[in-house]
């Protein structure tokens, strides 16, 4: 059972945010997230980062401005997830507004693998580019790297994984977390860094008068594209970030984002003129990674590059096809693991390791996702790649650096994990298919050395209880609007309540009318048609229900407990 705690709210930010004019509870809200200041909360462009915060940006667009001049042909070699594809259609729409020769290639993770490769570039390598740029991928890439040098294609590389302990031979590497760069935002996403270079080109280039005769790219244009991958690639909402994401979603909401951001939302039902952070990241984002997963994601890279309304739409209709066939592939697949670890008893171990003949390369780590939500662990599952490899997935906890706990492994146990790479909270890498056991017993070893008992237990943070008189239909819709994600997560409030009413919907979700006090409220409890008791204590968030044309307050329940039985601090 979870446990469930109010999160910290530092005085002194409450009464600096009220000073400023906020409302007491928002003022509560924000501080809680770190928010000390209400300048903190302006998300107009003027709040970016400087570029030349960001290490080698700017010489990268040296280097690009002359390309441009010279005529010479760029292709950009991207990661085939949300992100990687949103950095793409960055690069590709800026540099050819910027008149660049620019072309884009991106690998099919079932043939090719993560990242620039040894053979990705000999791909490359056919279309004679002058130079490849990476986006979303080539930190790790030392091989690949090498290989484009020696036939003659100086790398660019745009990333933002964890560098290694080497560091390839590229021509210029723009990459926040590399050693030396004091960019602030170290959670930016692949998408946000080529952003930044495309920025950092279009300044050079109007330091060259290269716009003395013609117009000068508005690149705002694409912070809708920008927004997408940045949600979608569950970075942390730094300010930065925030900025990119409230950024795009007025341009969404106002009917300017790119052709395919709008047919995404429309093909699953939704309306852009709403669109919020849950858009992103639970609507067009699945639907953008479904190519990736299931086909190629030079599918989805086609979409976001056209303008044609009715190319975007058929695009969206079959991303959305692919995302109903990813589901049902998860599904199959996440009972089957749930079945094998009945045998497991995953209460006794610190880590997962997972690994089914059957499982599809292209959804392990959404399993993986699941598993870890699930049952608060690290997980890695495994699919079958090529020539007896065996490619993996992994999620992690708050507790735990995954890209860490996986060097270490590597270290301690040479010639095991024959790749990887990623952040603290996912992975990947790549072993040989008879060793799956063996990367079993020292994944679990090396976790169980660096987490604590009190680290596998699950905890839910909550903004404590929410005055009746507060819970409203506007407070609803302007939480709505707000940028909320990883790291600035939305509001969750822990209230006690009377089950006035409780009935089956969906066949598998509880639509209730809960009593608090005097006043009655319309509640949804998602995947659960158990009975509630006559008393709860909740954990909820304020949510609009629109349904005909009206909207009302609903309480959208993610938690809850018999009343006599919490021990909720």
């Amino acid at each position: 059972m979870p446990r469930v705690v109010t999160r910290a709210v530092p005085s002194e930010s409450v009464r600096a945010l009220e000073r400023a004019g906020l409302q007491p509870l928002l003022a509560r809200l924000y501080a809680a997230r770190g928010i000390a200041a209400a300048s903190e909360l302006e998300h107009e462009l003027g709040a970016m980062l400087p570029i030349g915060t960001l290490t080698n940006a700017e010489a990268m667009a040296g280097i690009l401005a002359d390309a441009i001049r010279d005529g010479r042909r760029v292709l950009i070699v991207a990661d085939y997830d949300a992100d990687g594809a949103t950095g793409c259609a960055v690069g590709v729409r800026a540099l050819r507004a910027l008149g660049a020769a620019v072309d884009y290639l991106v690998p099919n993770r079932f043939d090719f693998g993560y990242g620039l490769t040894p053979e990705i570039v000999r791909r490359a390598a056919e279309s004679k580019p002058d130079f490849i740029v990476t986006v979303d991928n080539g930190i790790g890439s030392i091989e690949g790297i090498a290989e484009a040098k020696r036939l003659g294609m100086p790398v660019l590389v745009t990333d933002h994984h964890l560098p290694g302990d080497e560091l390839p031979d590229a021509l210029c590497i723009v990459n926040p977390n590399q050693a030396g760069c004091n960019f602030p935002s170290k959670s930016i996403a692949g998408v946000g860094v080529m952003f930044y270079v495309m920025l950092a080109l279009r300044a050079e280039l109007r330091r060259r008068g290269a716009f003395a005769s013609r117009r000068e790219p508005n690149l705002a244009h694409l912070l809708d594209v920008v927004a997408l991958g940045t949600v979608a690639d569950v970075v942390k909402l730094d300010r930065n970030n925030r900025v990119f994401v409230q950024q795009g979603l007025r341009r969404i909401r106002a009917g300017k984002s790119c052709a395919l951001v709008d047919a995404l939302l429309r093909a699953a039902g939704r309306d852009p003129a709403r669109a919020g952070t849950y858009d992103l990241g639970f609507v067009a984002g699945p639907r953008l990674n479904a190519a990736g997963r299931l086909q190629d994601m030079a599918l989805g890279i086609d979409g976001l590059t056209t303008d044609d309304p009715t190319r975007a739409a058929s695009i969206a209709h079959r991303l959305d096809a692919l995302n109903r066939e990813r589901r049902e592939i998860e599904a199959d697949m996440q009972q089957a693991a749930l079945e094998a670890l009945e045998q497991v008893r995953p209460g006794e171990s610190y880590s997962l390791a997972l690994f089914d003949p059957g499982w599809h390369q292209g959804v392990i780590g959404i399993l993986a996702s699941r598993l870890k939500d699930r049952f608060h662990r690290p997980v890695v599952t495994f699919a079958r790649g090529q020539n007896g490899e065996l490619k993996g997935s992994g999620r992690s906890i708050r507790a735990l650096h995954l890209r860490d706990a996986i060097d270490l492994v590597a270290k301690r146990h040479p010639g095991l994990i024959l790749r990887f790479g990623g952040h603290a909270a996912a992975a990947g890498l790549s072993i040989e298919e008879w060793r799956v056991a063996e990367f079993a017993s020292a994944f679990e070893a090396t976790v169980r050395a660096l987490l604590t008992p009190a680290d596998l237990e699950q905890v839910i943070e909550t903004d404590g209880s929410l005055a009746p008189e507060d819970a409203t239909l506007e407070l609803a819709a302007h939480l709505d609007r707000e940028t909320w994600g990883q790291g600035f997560p939305p509001p969750l409030f822990a209230d006690a309540f009377g089950v006035v009413d409780q009935r089956i919907v969906g066949g598998r979700h509880l639509k209730l009318r809960l009593a608090r006090g005097s006043r009655r409220f319309e509640a949804i409890l998602f995947g659960c048609a158990d009975p509630l008791p006559a008393e709860i204590q909740a954990v909820y968030r304020l949510a609009v229900n629109e349904f005909n044309g009206s909207r009302a307050l609903q309480l959208n329940v993610e938690h809850w407990e018999p009343l006599t039985a919490t021990t909720w601090t």
